[in-house]
């Protein structure tokens, strides 16, 4: 018996005999774990905001196999737990064949859509965050060569580089973008080394920036480039306070938002689509007494230019989900 299983075990005999604990929400990690310093901990810092806050407490799990994602759906449904949040695309398919079977139960599904009643999704224009951070880095670089190191190679992390290659091409046409994505299973958001090693390769043809939107995979990226003198950018969570002086920025991908708006709509919240975007605060760029030295007042109004435009429909980010062509970066 897994750890997992043992744990859904004892919540379901928990929640069964303690009627009070019937609404207690849960929030299901996607691989990577809840600590990858990125888009799990974001939506577990919005788990904790949430119940400290209210003093409520919620369930939780970090999923060990693909395999294991619709068991904990159920397994947490049947025990009563309201709502359901989860964090990743990969749990589409498993919701779609259970938000059906417990149609009083209110699941969030983050990074994907699924059209069900009983079913609210939230999505990001990370492409929108990664124009943004595309221009600082542009605007950083001393080579004109710039890197990005995606975790799986899927549509949704294509959208960050096609973005990201965006932006930097705004402000230097002439700037070379390097993008590497690390694997095309699920262990490529959680593998440092290999992060590691297409950090090294990337600075090796000349990058002396990198943006990493890889999960757990992305602390190799930040963690070699300190070490080799070059700028990182980080990714869903504020990561420049990892190496202080040498994270540029990070591209902010408000999950801690969605978890936490989630939990406190609670049962019969609004369904649907939602969108979070440069428009809403969605996603945006960090600047902080980690990186306030590194950010110039030209970048930082390049940065506030772009972000109104965005915002008011002036300026366009391509986005690689609605065609699967990219204008500025070849795969």
């Amino acid at each position: 018996m897994t750890l997992m299983t043992k744990f859904l075990g004892a919540a379901a005999a928990t929640a069964l005999s303690a009627g009070a604990a019937l609404a207690e929400p849960a929030l299901i990690f996607d691989l990577g774990g809840k600590f990858d310093k990125s888009f799990n901990e974001a939506a577990f810092a919005g788990a904790q905001r949430w119940a400290e806050e209210t003093g409520e407490s919620f369930r939780e799990i970090e999923l060990q196999s693909e395999a294991q994602r619709e068991q904990a759906l159920r397994r947490f449904a049947e025990a009563g737990s309201n709502p359901i949040v989860m964090t990743g695309f990969a749990f589409g398919d498993a919701l779609g064949q259970v938000a059906g079977d417990y149609p009083d139960t209110d699941f969030v599904i983050i990074d994907m859509v699924v059209d069900a009643p009983n079913v609210r999704s939230v999505v990001f224009n990370e492409h929108e965050g990664s124009y943004l951070v595309g221009m600082m880095a542009a605007m950083a670089s001393e080579s004109n060569t710039v890197g990005f190191i995606g975790g799986m190679d899927i549509p949704l992390i294509r959208k960050f580089a096609c973005g990201y290659a965006q932006g930097v091409l705004a402000v230097n046409p002439d700037a070379t973008v390097i993008s590497n994505m690390t694997g095309s299973t699920p262990a490529a958001w959680n593998d440092p080394v290999k992060g590691s090693e297409l950090t090294k390769a990337q600075i090796s043809q000349g990058a002396d920036v990198v943006y990493a939107a890889a999960g757990g995979t992305g602390v190799g990226v930040l963690q070699t480039a300190a070490d080799e003198d070059i700028l990182s950018i980080g990714v869903d969570s504020n990561q420049n306070h990892l190496h202080a002086g040498k994270v540029l920025t990070s591209m902010i991908k408000r999950v801690d938002n969605a978890v936490f708006d989630a939990m406190s709509d609670g049962p019969g919240m609004e369904k649907g689509f939602n969108v979070m975007g440069v428009g809403n605060e969605g996603v945006g760029v960090a600047i902080d007494e980690h990186n306030k030295a590194l950010i110039t007042a030209e970048m930082q109004a390049a940065v506030d230019e772009a972000s109104t435009k965005i915002a008011d429909g002036s300026l366009e980010v391509h986005d690689y989900m609605s065609d699967d062509s990219c204008p500025s970066l070849s795969f």
